[in-house]
Formats: structure tokens, sequence, C-alpha cells
């Protein structure tokens, strides 16, 4: 065979296949460099979630520039009237939410701008865009930086709540007026919960408030109508009940924590 050592004692060659297998095997080294290193720092945990700080930051800026508490004194562009503008405004209640405008001020303007029923569609349907676009951006930039700093009794039992028992658990926040509502999209996202619940929960807990707000704006102007009444009572009894709740769990907890630290 001309590719094994001869019997006269000849060199051996090897043959195409074998030498084709010897460069195959061969790693060929990766150069580390700037772009990668760059790279890898862009996309590490803590970079999204400085990411996440500065959008949320500048949205607020813009908030606080162009005030859009303005439109319960100036009212709606009149180059839009009827289902188009309540489209707009739900589209502009989502991102103002996202941007930590108080939702009882979008609310009252929905009733004040379109009256009860479009106003509440409106009011919900911006409630449910605004905790969407704020949910995808904690998953997304925030939830692989925060979810080790989740520590402790309490953190940790909201987190196995929320992430167990997603769309109950959403349900009664969305309903207990106390929890802010910016505050309980990033929890939830930091959270194993699904969209779905997030979502579905949300849009169903969130209505019996709203409609409160839009009811006490659209009949703003007669402050003695028995509507304006009961939705003023809607919004304050509620309150109520979730501060005396807050402050005798407060206590409780005051309570379980002096055998611990003796």
């Amino acid at each position: 065979m001309l590719d094994a050592t001869t019997r006269s004692g000849g060199t051996a060659t090897a043959s195409p296949r074998a030498a084709a297998t010897e460069l195959a095997v061969v790693p060929v080294p990766v150069p580390a460099g700037l772009a990668g290193r760059c790279g890898r720092a862009l996309l590490s945990p803590w970079a999204r979630l400085s990411l996440l700080v500065a959008v949320l930051a500048g949205a607020a800026t813009a908030v606080l520039l162009f005030e859009p508490q303005r439109l319960l004194s100036d009212g709606w562009p009149p180059q839009l009237g009827g289902a188009a503008a309540a489209l707009v405004f739900a589209a502009a209640y989502g991102l103002c939410t996202v941007a930590f405008v108080p939702r009882p001020l979008l609310n009252l303007a929905a009733g004040a701008l379109f009256g009860t029923q479009l106003g509440l569609g409106a009011a919900v349907a911006g409630t449910v865009l605004g905790a969407g676009v704020a949910f995808g951006l904690g998953r997304v930039l925030g939830q692989d930086a925060l979810r080790p700093l989740v520590r402790g009794r309490l953190l940790t039992a909201a987190d196995g709540q929320l992430s167990r028992h997603g769309f109950r658990s959403m349900l009664a926040v969305r309903l207990f007026p106390g929890v802010p509502f910016s505050a309980a999209n990033y929890c939830a996202a930091v959270s194993r919960m699904g969209w779905l619940p997030f979502l579905l929960a949300t849009a169903l807990g969130s209505v019996p408030n709203t409609a409160a707000y839009v009811v006490a704006g659209a009949r703003a102007s007669t402050p003695t109508s028995p509507a304006f009444l009961i939705a003023m009572a809607c919004i304050a009894v509620p309150a109520l009940a979730g501060a005396v709740v807050a402050w005798r769990k407060r206590h409780q907890l005051r309570g379980r924590r002096v055998p611990a630290s003796q």
C-alpha cells in the first residue's frame, strides 16, 4: 500500500482523508477583543437594569415637561372625536402610567372627556396597556438583576405567592386600593408570573376603582348628583378600609418581630 510504511523502509505518507481529519480537530483560537467584552457588558443583567432606570427616568421627565394633567382644564384636541379619540387616549393613558402619572388623575380625565361608558372603556384599555408595557420592561430588563435580591421572609413570601398563584394574587392586588399601580407591575415582572394571568387579573381587578373615578369625572359638573356622591363613596370607603387593613397588618408584623429579637 502506498499510504502505509513501505516494506523497503520508506517513510509513511498519510492519506488525504486522514490529513483532513487531523486538520479538522485543530482548535482555532477566537480572539476576545474589545467588541466582545463590550457586547457582554451591554447584555449583562445590571446593564439592562440601568437601561430600565434610564427609560423610566426619561419618561417621567417627559411627563413633567408636557404636563398631561392639563387635559382636565384644556380638554381633548378638537381634531379627534368619538372612538378614535378614545383609542388615542387609551394609548396615551398607557404610556403615562409607565411614566408614573397617577391613574386617578387619568381616570378623572377619561370621564370628563368621554363620559361614563366610553371613558371607562378607554381607561381600562389604557390600564391594561400600561401594565403590559411595564411588565414587559421589568421582565426583559430587570428580572435577571433583581431576582437574586429577593431575600428575606416577606420578599420571598410575596415572590412565591405571585409565582404560584398569579391570577388570584394579582386580582387581589388590583382590587386593594392601597397598592401602587407601578409597584405591582414591576413586582409581578420580577416574579415568575405568566403574561396571561397578569393581564387578565389587571383588566378585571381594575374595573371597580376605575369606574368610580370615571363616573366622578363625568359628573364633576354636578357634584350634588346621586351618581357623583355614590362614586365618591366608592372611592373613599375602599381607601379607608385599605388604610385600616394596612395599619392592622403593620401592628401584627411588629408583634411577630418582638419575640424573634428576644
